[in-house]
């Protein structure tokens, strides 16, 4: 698969029974994993996490426990959540998605903090800078403005007609003000109207869904978001049955979607491994860099064009890192 720089710079299991209820020894060290969504729909991405670990040698159960605590999609959980990890006495914790860090950083400022990934933490200010956070946090972030405004670009080269355009707005989530910003502003240049929609939990999708149709929109630009990703699969059923092309992330487009552009999440997941064994072995998170991805893919669903009668272009085609159908 060929990848393409655009800008430099997750069934998650319970833990095994036994060692979940044992204190782990010298040799087995507990971190704790706040998830913003839920254990089934995270699934490939903490087996990502677990292979990753595997690979620096920490198998779960034998020399790691890794203690999970899901919010179901309920931001405001978290909170209740990551205190709950902390009165556990990890080692560490590891969270993805700006809300999920905030939390984890709001409950303590001395245990390390991986993020998994993370919209801008920089914009967000979940850290200081990448070099050095300047806090008790670490690990990958990315930004979630450019990619978003890049998709509105893609998928209005692949559908010229488009004129309005849906966006799924999670209130609870930081990210959204920079990465709305960048999207208006890209809209704006394009002639596309965008028009927002409310989605702080998984049961909101349909009701968001019928909205768009109401409001006649032509189109569906959806960003990284815990709900998002742990719904991508419905988003794009759900768009397919309006006959709506939808851009986002490459896993909403290898579930269905038109368009997907942006970093490997499951790639992600199990670099935070990395991160995890350099805190382990004695290094502060301050003073490990935090990362942001450099290579970014185009999924292309040839299958779902067809379906919509859309035609895509073959500069795009060309330069696709992966093409369905």
């Amino acid at each position: 698969m060929r990848r393409r720089d655009f800008i430099a710079g997750v069934v998650a299991c319970a833990p095994f029974a036994m060692a979940a209820r044992a204190e782990p020894s010298d040799q087995v060290r507990r971190i704790g994993f706040l998830g913003a969504a839920s254990a089934a729909k995270y699934a490939s991405l903490v087996d990502a996490f677990r292979s990753g670990l595997r690979e620096f040698g920490y198998i779960e159960g034998k020399n790691i426990v890794i203690e999970f605590r899901w919010a179901e999609g309920n931001n405001q959980r978290l909170p209740d959540l990551a205190r709950e990890l902390v009165g556990m006495h990890p080692r560490l914790l590891v969270t993805h998605g700006t809300p999920g860090t905030s939390a984890a950083k709001q409950a303590t400022a001395t245990l390390p903090i991986v993020m998994a990934v993370s919209g801008d933490a920089i914009a967000t200010g979940l850290i200081k800078s990448l070099a050095q956070s300047g806090c008790n946090v670490t690990g990958t972030t990315f930004f979630g403005p450019e990619l978003a405004a890049k998709r509105l670009e893609l998928i209005r080269e692949t559908v010229p007609s488009l004129s309005r355009v849906a966006v799924f707005v999670n209130p609870d989530n930081p990210v959204n003000g920079p990465v709305l910003k960048a999207m208006d502003d890209a809209a704006a240049a394009l002639g596309i109207k965008l028009q927002q929609f409310v989605v702080r939990r998984s049961d909101e999708l349909d009701g968001a869904f019928a909205a768009i149709a109401a409001q006649r929109c032509d189109g569906i630009a959806v960003f990284e978001d815990a709900i998002t990703i742990a719904n991508a699969p419905a988003i794009a059923q759900l768009a397919a049955k309006q006959r709506l092309p939808v851009t986002g992330f490459p896993a909403l487009a290898v579930a269905g979607g038109l368009i997907g552009y942006g970093a490997n999440i499951p790639k992600l997941f199990g670099r935070a491994a990395y991160f995890v064994d350099k805190i382990l072995h004695g290094a502060k998170p301050e003073d490990i860099p935090v990362e942001q991805p450099t290579e970014f893919d185009l999924v292309i669903n040839r299958t779902t064009a067809n379906a919509l009668g859309v035609t895509i272009p073959a500069t795009l085609l060309a330069t696709a890192d992966k093409v369905i159908g």
